[in-house]
């Protein structure tokens, strides 16, 4: 209570500053991992396309299925360290950051096509995302249960981003240290670092945090009403029936989660392949090491600057406009570098690190219309306590295949020309194979915005932020 006291001295709130510790942490390792995992295993472990495609597969039914699997846990559990939010994080948080080293450290030293390089990629991808989607969905579902008044809510991203912003410099860090993972065993002993603190970090969300439904009973479910008498193995079943279609026959949840869909791809586009693109784009002699490095921290780091400089408009205006002006920005800059061509490597570099930020700077905000979902549902059904976990997880089933579909897809166009035989050497790549990476860079961005504008625009709460309570917090 001391340390409250004095945070509340210098104008900190402790809540706030408890709940983003976790995304502190989680984004020093999140974002070294989806930006270096594909170069690692297609570059340095020489993983086969085959292996690579099998394992994605393998990874995109465990990431869509494990999330309405937690959701469902975390929600209707009686175990403490599954529903109580703070717990699952503090439980979770050692497994994490152990998850985070499975990539980092091979099995041996793999052979070009080694079949053993594809199962360490099925056994890492799936470590990690289940301890990724444990901790996160806690912290997700924390979000909307902390408060319920939209300003609140609006600090919580203040200081979420600001966390985000510390956490997302591992990335600039890392390339600084390493070389660009040239020097690996530089690159491995700074991932260990960054473990060892993204851990830390966590563990102290899950010792100050607290929800305002911690203290309710956790037999006062959202379907109180359902006759305990019944088969628990039945009742459990009939009860994620119903909770999950109440949740799928949410009309503003359906286009919430199309839109997302997309944008999660987009995610996954740009975090796994700026690198490469930037490799066979731009050429050393115009860009070189130091100066990628700068750009790929940029790419992580400025979406936090972006979110946080934009706290303003978010009172003013919402979040609907805010999102809705960034797909038609997206898609005006891919068809204006789509007119200029490839060979202005400048124009290239910024378009490549302005898509990352505001792709990864709208997608922060997307807390605020599920946390809107997720109150909307609390009314609408009447319920004793929201079913957070169970929203963040059902929009993460028809979401995260989205995260493997990405490096699939994009992998197949270019080993159609000719990058599984070129992989790092661009002076020498047939310039069909930079051809092809231009129209990707420009043509998947302007495609992709189109589809959120008719996505998003029919989503009907706009105006939450006009509205000081919705209901009173607990």
């Amino acid at each position: 209570m001391n340390v409250f006291r004095h945070l509340i001295n210098f104008g900190v709130n402790p809540a706030a500053l408890a709940y983003a510790m976790t995304t502190l942490g989680s984004s020093m390792i999140n974002n070294m991992f989806s930006f270096y995992y594909v170069k690692l295993f297609l570059n340095r472990y020489k993983i086969s396309e085959g292996a690579f495609h099998q394992s994605q597969v393998v990874y995109m039914v465990w990431n869509a299925v494990n999330d309405p699997l937690f959701g469902y846990l975390q929600d209707n559990s009686r175990v403490p360290c599954c529903s109580q939010r703070r717990l699952s994080i503090l439980y979770g948080a050692p497994l994490y950051s152990l998850a985070f080293l499975l990539a980092w450290f091979p099995w041996r030293s793999y052979a070009p096509g080694d079949w053993l390089s594809g199962l360490h990629l099925t056994v890492a991808l799936c470590a990690f995302d289940g301890m990724l989607t444990f901790v996160l969905l806690a912290q997700c579902a924390l979000f909307a249960e902390i408060s319920s008044h939209h300003q609140n809510r609006l600090r919580l991203i203040k200081y979420n981003q600001v966390a985000s912003l510390i956490g997302s410099s591992s990335v600039l860090f890392c390339g600084v240290v390493s070389n660009n993972m040239e020097d690996f065993l530089a690159f491995q002993a700074f991932a260990v670092l960054i473990a060892i603190l993204s851990c830390g970090c966590m563990l102290y969300t899950g010792l100050h945090s607290e929800s305002r439904f911690d203290n309710k009973s956790s037999q006062s479910d959202a379907l109180a009403s359902v006759d305990q008498t019944l088969d628990p193995l039945a009742c459990s079943f009939s009860t994620l029936k119903t909770l999950t279609w109440q949740i799928l026959t949410n009309r503003d949840f359906q286009l919430f989660v199309l839109m997302n869909f997309f944008q999660v791809f987009m995610l996954a586009f740009f975090n796994n392949f700026t690198m490469i693109f930037t490799e066979h784009l731009i050429p050393s002699d115009v860009l070189p090491s130091l100066a990628k490095s700068i750009m790929y921290g940029a790419g992580f780091i400025c979406p936090q600057l972006l979110v946080l400089s934009s706290q303003s408009l978010l009172h003013r205006h919402g979040y609907y406009r805010i999102i809705l002006f960034i797909f038609y920005v997206e898609a005006g800059m891919a068809a204006v570098m789509l007119a200029i061509g490839p060979q202005h490597y400048y124009f290239m570099a910024f378009f490549l690190t302005i898509n990352m930020v505001i792709i990864q700077g709208s997608f922060s905000l997307f807390g605020l219309p599920l946390a809107d979902i997720i109150d909307t549902d609390l009314q609408k059904y009447k319920r004793s306590s929201p079913l957070s976990s169970m929203v963040f997880g059902t929009n993460a089933l028809f979401t995260k295949p989205a995260q493997s579909l990405a490096p699939m897809i994009v992998l197949s166009i270019l080993n159609q020309f000719g990058y599984e035989q070129l992989k790092d050497v661009t002076k020498d790549s047939d310039p069909s194979l930079h051809r092809a990476m231009f129209y990707l860079v420009c043509l998947v961005p302007m495609c992709v915005a189109a589809l959120q504008v008719l996505a998003w625009r029919p989503f009907s709460i706009r105006n939450s932020h006009t509205v000081d309570t919705k209901c009173i917090d607990g």
